[in-house]
């Protein structure tokens, strides 16, 4: 690997690059909640309401693509550059998105825009393995992963007082200061990494089959949500297509000089079990931050302003148990038990949640929601390590970009499977002499008690995962990047 300098752990250049890349991370963070709080204007606007989940689900679509596309590209043509065009295509697209005059041009740039967001989720993450020794950048990983909880707290808010004081647009140029800030600051801080002896070839057959195996299953997803409106036929398509455009993926890995996402990785138990975990933790986390809502609005009669302040310490311990789950490998150099405790804290937030009824109260709402948030936390720091350690500094770019990437397509899948469970269970329960509070109840019940699977699978598999020491806390940035350059 090489790079225009080195850095030590006490070196002004770490501040700056630090704080870049956090302002990096915190727009392509934001941006997805801050949006949803904007979208009834966006629509009345605009006009449109059909397409109302189109700009999520574009965004979402292109930037779990870039992840792993520009993850293997920076190996290539080096972090820095990779990085700094992820905030320029960011800044530019959330430009295009704020001029935009119908919905279907939104769609289009949101779309754009979601390229430079996969990018700004994933490069971080890469650049902090890199520079760091395995335990001094366990700390760094749950400071970056911080980002995320305070992404959650601040965007509905700053997306509601935006859009009521100078109107929806400004969601989007507010990016641009921001963006221009983070490349300031990168651009004169952050090294140069490049990764030695990687062939300048670019895997054009993976990205083909990758980019139309993942459209088809999200456009599936998307559809499936609603079966009234849409044709079976036409979403069993859709998986079927996506299905064989995997099958030609995995064709095209085998043969690549050098594939978008190696499938030897998978050979390695860390990688796999660490991919299924960020998975499924991911759709826990989710499910909490779409249905605690849901029911503190539906159910308990809260307003929407107070039911996203409740969601604040939820979000509060997430942001917590990431850092103090960095800390703790830090000084310990294990991760094993965390990842354990991850599920563990995670179940008992599910299971509490899945016992709500019309008589809970706020303050238990809260309490249980928490917890939830607690235990998600750990996920932001403990996998992200465990791949890194089990992979040489040469592999950091791809794998760190897969469990980014993984997170991204549990949320994905996950969101559209709950909101089937809803409408099916609303179906189902409306035969019955129930109240819509009541049907709403039993609806959420039935998705946290769905999430109570998908926790202790999480759990059972947690213990598979293989332990191992990481280096000493003591070493400095510089020796560490010194065994590499």
């Amino acid at each position: 690997m090489n790079t225009e300098s080195t850095i030590t752990k006490h070196d002004k250049n770490l501040v700056f690059i630090m704080a870049g890349l956090m302002v990096g991370l915190l727009v392509a963070a934001l941006d997805n909640s801050i949006i949803g709080t904007a979208m009834p204007q966006i629509i009345s606007n605009l006009q449109g309401m059909e397409y109302y989940v189109w700009p999520f689900t574009s965004y979402m679509l292109s930037s779990t693509i870039a992840i792993i596309l520009f993850g293997k590209l920076s190996d290539i043509y080096g972090r820095k550059n990779i990085l700094i065009l992820g905030i320029a295509i960011f800044v530019i697209a959330s430009i295009m998105c704020g001029f935009s005059t119908n919905m279907m041009e939104l769609i289009i740039f949101r779309g754009i825009q979601g390229i430079g967001g996969g990018i700004l989720i994933a490069l971080p993450f890469i650049v902090v393995g890199e520079i760091f020794s395995p335990r001094e950048r366990s700390k760094y990983m749950g400071i970056l992963a911080s980002v995320f909880g305070v992404s959650s707290v601040l965007g509905p808010i700053l997306g509601g007082v935006i859009t009521d004081t100078v109107g929806w647009r400004w969601i989007f140029f507010v990016n641009v200061p921001i963006g221009i800030v983070a490349i300031g600051m990168l651009m004169n801080s952050l090294p140069d990494l490049k990764l030695d002896g990687v062939k300048k070839v670019i895997d054009y057959s993976g990205i083909i089959t990758f980019t139309l195996a993942l459209s088809g299953l999200f456009l599936g997803l998307t559809l499936a949500q609603d079966l009234n409106a849409h044709p079976l036929v036409e979403i069993i398509g859709l998986f079927m297509f996506s299905a064989l455009m995997f099958v030609l993926f995995i064709w095209a890995e085998k043969k690549a000089i050098e594939p978008i996402l190696p499938l030897y990785l998978f050979k390695n138990s860390t990688f796999t079990i660490s991919s299924i975990e960020n998975f499924l933790a991911s759709a826990l986390i989710f499910c909490g931050i779409i249905y605690v809502p849901l029911f503190a609005q539906g159910v308990l009669g809260m307003s929407a302003t107070n039911s996203g302040l409740l969601m604040i310490p939820m979000l509060i311990s997430l942001t917590i148990s990431a850092n103090i789950a960095g800390q703790i490998i830090s000084r310990t150099g294990k991760y094993k038990k965390l990842a354990i405790a991850e599920f563990l804290i995670t179940g008992v937030g599910v299971i509490l949640l899945a016992t709500m009824n019309v008589n809970t109260t706020p303050y238990e709402l809260l309490a249980y929601s928490t917890i939830l948030g607690l235990g998600s936390g750990i996920m932001y720091t403990v996998f992200t390590i465990s791949v890194q350690d089990a992979f040489s500094n040469r592999e950091i770019g791809i794998t760190t970009a897969a469990m980014q990437f993984f997170r991204n397509v549990g949320a994905t899948v996950a969101i559209p499977i709950f909101g089937f469970i809803m409408n099916y269970s609303m179906n189902s329960s409306a035969a019955f002499n129930l109240s819509q509070k009541e049907i709403l109840t039993l609806s959420i019940q039935n998705i946290f008690m769905v999430s109570i699977i998908l926790a202790f699978a999480g759990l059972i598999i947690a213990f598979f995962l293989k332990e191992a020491s990481l280096s000493d806390p003591n070493e400095t940035v510089e020796d560490a990047m010194s065994e590499e350059f």
